[in-house]
């Protein structure tokens, strides 16, 4: 049997996340699958690296799928950017070693949540950005930034109904960067909670708004989650890179 990796990006507007639902028509796992499925003629099942939200989107996400089928890489590369809808793009589609799994072999993602900061109209990016229109600091925002490097619990930045055993996590850098009205936040780590980023996203968006001191981030580890601050909208966030 033959083990593919397929590299993504995706405009998650209209789709309820990544992963594929019971009676849900509209995921980008499901539309994967189902245009496999037809290509391949077998049953298909894809392993994404991770479960972006509902309304959230990505540039860099990867996925793998078993086969049997003897058709080229190229071919069904080829036949996915035929059948996938234009707001499913796929990079490329290779052959890898079989125990390549696109989950379990990650060892660092990269998210960005972009945020607009201006009273000005955000007409034509406004489903992948947070506006926020009171100017934000964002000295403060970088020295809160500082305090989430390193392993922590990051048990107040998870939603409740993630089923992780776990909740320690290591954040490896947090990356603020400015382009005119617009606000990115880059986050690398090994691995995020479910609504993690968004979480951390919006505590930052809170310190930046002076509602809470930057130094009041340590108090946070290992908190409940009514502790954190508030989730971002998920049309911000997109999953850029993930390295293995």
């Amino acid at each position: 049997m033959r083990n593919l990796r397929l590299d993504i990006c995706y405009d998650g507007t209209r789709y309820r996340g990544w992963q594929r639902l019971s009676g849900v028509d509209n995921t980008v796992q499901g539309k994967l699958e189902q245009a496999l499925s037809r290509i391949l003629e077998e049953p298909i099942e894809v392993s994404g690296s991770g479960r972006t939200d509902a309304g959230a989107h990505a540039l860099g996400q990867v996925a793998n799928f078993h086969c049997h089928s003897a058709m080229g890489s190229e071919e069904i590369l080829s036949q996915l950017r035929r059948y996938l809808p234009e707001d499913i793009g796929i990079y490329s589609c290779r052959d890898v070693h079989d125990r390549f799994h696109a989950r379990l072999n990650a060892k660092t993602k990269t998210y960005r949540y972009r945020i607009w900061n201006s009273q000005n109209p955000c007409v034509f990016e406004r489903r992948y950005v947070w506006c926020v229109p009171e100017q934000l600091n964002l000295q403060a925002m970088e020295i809160a930034a500082g305090y989430f490097i390193g392993e922590h619990d990051f048990s107040a930045f998870c939603a409740a109904k993630s089923k992780k055993k776990s909740t320690i996590r290591r954040v490896d850098s947090i990356q603020i960067q400015t382009s005119g009205d617009e606000i990115q936040i880059l986050f690398t780590g090994n691995g995020f909670l479910y609504n993690m980023v968004r979480i951390m996203a919006g505590t930052l968006i809170e310190v930046g708004l002076g509602q809470r001191q930057p130094q009041s981030i340590p108090e946070l580890f290992g908190a409940s989650r009514s502790e954190a601050g508030v989730l971002a909208p998920a049309q911000g966030l997109c999953l850029m890179e993930v390295s293995y």
